[in-house]
């Protein structure tokens, strides 16, 4: 025990000498904070700490600044007398979340906003405290975003923006169309000096596209993923390709009609026929794991497509403006319909399927993160979609422990930050969730996020949904 309290000193101490203070933020952000103290001790929490580890119970974090100081249990830990202390027994903390596929804009069937106001909020409030917007439709309302947050002049999660998408000729019409391998370069050139910080591939770019693009991104010090199909998996790898999105449902590698540079027509039903253990699957993951390329996991978007699965909750209907709710309610309704047809894309098996490929992955030695994707007809909001994921990987058969670590030190792997985030350690960035339950024993608990720290300072969850009810899909 003396040797304990020895070590917890002396992490103390060194962490004051680096401890730095929170930025700063304007005035009419004070309704939302919650804890804003120089130093803040929470106390009694059950601890999930993002490193795949066993929870630990009755454990005290001490935070100076933006910095985690201390980390241990409560008869461990010294708490300094100058602290903000919070009693937080039957609460349990995780790392702020790192969403790896979590866009800022929004779309339904019939509409697709930017939400620069409900976006940042619900992705705050849920605990998403980092995200990668994997795909911009407004590239320079993302990085005009990325640095209001910076300056304090708005909240919400720190961004890594990834430029506009990068599509063959014929792609959606808010996606740069390329048309030959010089204009991915010419795209990525321009992008990269206007600062993004990562580019994605999208369904119809051809190998010789996503070759020039990912080289000059490299070049530049950029990184690439793709939401793939004319390129498979295996494809994009041998081309360089640093992420990749969506897993089973966009690779192509198992289609043996397929041509070069072309998608598939029916892919989805294909993949029903595909095995999971066999040799094509395996030499996948083998070249993405040799290769260090990892998988982000976006299961919350493509359930909503699956008949016979539940509908977003309330509190996600409630966030919905009242056209968007009955967009979204119309919709899925309408999916429901397709129970029992053979022929709908996403036919009973194809989503149980996609989430044992997330598994087999993680068990042939793959770095898996996750992330929302608040697209498709609108059943995934910011945020909420990221919590729902929890539930989702756990369907998966991932334990607790290995979901936290999917959503946030692997995330924070994939980024290249794992040396400040995605782990409650002492040194590291004070990003914390404090979570009212235990997800581990009541997995829905999840939901019930009471607190979110950012950069050691502390939000009110319940206050930041409640500035956006109504609004997703307007603001």
């Amino acid at each position: 025990m003396i040797r304990a309290r020895i070590l917890v000193a002396l992490i103390v101490l060194t962490a004051s000498a680096h401890a730095q203070t929170r930025p700063g933020l304007d005035a009419g952000f004070e309704q939302y904070i919650a804890f804003d103290e120089p130093v803040i001790a929470m106390r009694g929490v059950h601890l999930i700490d993002g490193t795949g580890s066993e929870s630990v119970e009755n454990q005290t974090i001490v935070i100076q600044g933006d910095q985690i100081l201390a980390v241990g249990a409560v008869n461990e830990v010294d708490i300094p007398e100058s602290a903000r202390v919070i009693d937080l027994e039957g609460h349990t903390v995780i790392p702020g979340i790192i969403g790896l596929h979590n866009h800022t804009f929004y779309t339904t069937s019939k509409r697709r906003v930017q939400l620069n106001y409900t976006a940042p909020l619900l992705y705050l409030a849920s605990g998403v405290t980092t995200i990668r917007t994997t795909g911009s439709a407004a590239p320079y309302s993302e990085l005009n975003l990325k640095r209001a947050v910076e300056e304090g002049t708005q909240i919400g999660p720190r961004l890594f923006v990834t430029g506009p998408y990068i599509t063959g000729g014929s792609g959606m019409t808010y996606m740069t169309r390329l048309a030959t391998p010089e204009d991915a370069r010419r795209v990525v050139r321009y992008w990269a000096e206007e600062g993004v910080d990562w580019f994605k591939a999208y369904t119809l770019i051809s190998q010789e596209e996503l070759g020039a693009a990912i080289e000059e991104a490299h070049k530049l010090g950029i990184k690439v993923t793709g939401h793939l199909c004319s390129v498979s998996f295996t494809e994009a790898v041998a081309l360089g390709i640093d992420n990749l999105e969506h897993g089973f449902f966009t690779n192509s590698d198992y289609d043996g009609s397929k041509d070069r540079n072309e998608c598939p027509n029916q892919l989805e039903q294909g993949l029903l026929s595909v095995e999971l253990d066999s040799e094509e699957v395996q030499s996948t993951f083998k070249s993405m794991i040799d290769n260090d390329v990892p998988m982000t996991s976006t299961l919350a978007v493509y359930e909503m497509y699956v008949p016979g699965r539940p509908m977003a909750d309330q509190r996600s209907l409630d966030a919905m403006s009242s056209e968007v709710r009955e967009e979204y309610m119309n919709t899925y309704n309408q999916i429901q319909k397709q129970q029992g047809n053979t022929t709908y894309p996403y036919a009973a098996g194809l989503f149980e399927k996609a989430q044992a490929y997330e598994y087999a992955f993680v068990e042939a030695g793959g770095l898996l993160a996750a992330g929302v994707d608040p697209t498709g007809f609108g059943g995934a909001l910011p945020g909420f979609g990221d919590q729902r994921n929890y539930l989702l990987l756990l369907e998966a058969g991932f334990t607790p422990a290995q979901v936290i670590q999917i959503m946030t030190l692997n995330g924070a792997k994939v980024l290249g930050i794992e040396d400040t985030l995605g782990s409650v350690a002492a040194g590291k960035v004070a990003d914390l969730v404090v979570i009212e339950g235990n997800p581990e024993s009541n997995p829905e608990d999840i939901s019930n996020v009471r607190y979110v720290f950012k950069d050691g300072r502390g939000y009110h969850s319940e206050r930041l949904v409640d500035a956006v009810n109504g609004l997703v899909g307007l603001r």
